[in-house]
């Protein structure tokens, strides 16, 4: 099997968990609130990262040599994934992964600040480009401007800041090590959150299971969309990744009767582009003469 048809699988499974998390968020959303949702995802991952690392023997992998690193990013990845599950229940399904395909934009945009990396004209127009395509998917108009809107295109920014706090501890950090400590803190954060006001929600017979694949899928998402990069070059992974619009939108329209919205594709198109040319262009300057 070619490289390129094993990462298509491996995004393939991706896209099915992505799609199942937005899907399971929505669901749950009238019993339990964000923080809720996000405690009980956090227990589930710790389960199944303790599991997985108990049986591949990894403990010894599991560093506290950059905490605080760890800790400012799960701090970001808790609001951005808190605000993005608050999103999927109040807009289209489609237009909250519009928005969230903005995050490479974002990373462009304040990667100078925190990993020191240069800013060049092909990056600043990625970036322009991202944006535009950002006011076509919002329409920022008194119809179109809303606080799903809002907070769909803000997680993108704490998406972003994740992934270069990801990168950053990738230089220090095994895998097993940044998961356990997602999980550990986030599980911390969620119980602080939920429990503010003396009351947390349980899940009940009904909203168990989604809770339940939430945890998974959340996991599972980011397990092979990694795999799928480890095999084949982003400018591969990308596109096929963007397969993903299409397909929660037609989940929402099949499931929730949303509109499919003409507006949302052409400005998702654009921000693709923009990615799409950087990576390509990116990929080509790092090859060696």
């Amino acid at each position: 099997m070619s490289p390129v048809l094993r990462a298509a699988l491996w995004m393939s499974g991706s896209i099915a968990s992505f799609s199942a998390m937005a899907v399971a968020g929505r669901e749950v959303s009238d019993s339990l609130d964000t923080f809720e949702i996000m405690m009980y995802r956090s227990f589930v991952g710790v389960i199944v990262v303790c599991a997985l690392v108990a049986a591949t023997g990894a403990w010894r992998s599991i560093s506290t040599d950059h905490l605080g690193t760890h800790l400012v990013r799960n701090l970001a990845h808790f609001t951005g994934q808190n605000l993005w599950f608050y999103a999927v229940t109040v807009i289209p399904l489609a237009q909250v992964f519009a928005l969230e395909f903005t995050s490479p934009i974002w990373v462009i945009v304040l990667s100078p600040l925190v990993l020191g990396e240069r800013l060049t004209a092909v990056r600043a127009m990625a970036a322009i480009m991202g944006f535009i395509g950002i006011l076509i998917v919002a329409r920022p108009d008194m119809a179109g401007l809303n606080a799903g809107v809002v907070t769909a295109a803000s997680s993108a920014i704490f998406f972003a800041l994740t992934i270069m706090l990801t990168k950053r501890l990738t230089r220090h950090e095994g895998i097993a090590s940044i998961l356990f400590w997602l999980t550990s803190m986030q599980l911390v954060m969620g119980i602080v959150m939920a429990g503010y006001d003396g009351d947390i929600a349980l899940p009940d017979m009904q909203t168990g299971p989604w809770v339940f694949l939430i945890g998974c899928a959340g996991l599972l998402a980011h397990y092979c969309l990694t795999n799928a990069l480890a095999i084949a070059p982003a400018t591969v992974v990308v596109p096929i990744d963007f397969i993903r619009l299409p397909t929660i939108a037609v989940i929402g329209m099949l499931v929730y009767g949303e509109a499919v919205d003409i507006w949302v594709f052409l400005g998702a198109a654009i921000i693709f582009a923009g990615n799409y040319v950087n990576i390509l262009v990116e990929s080509r300057q790092s090859k060696p003469l």
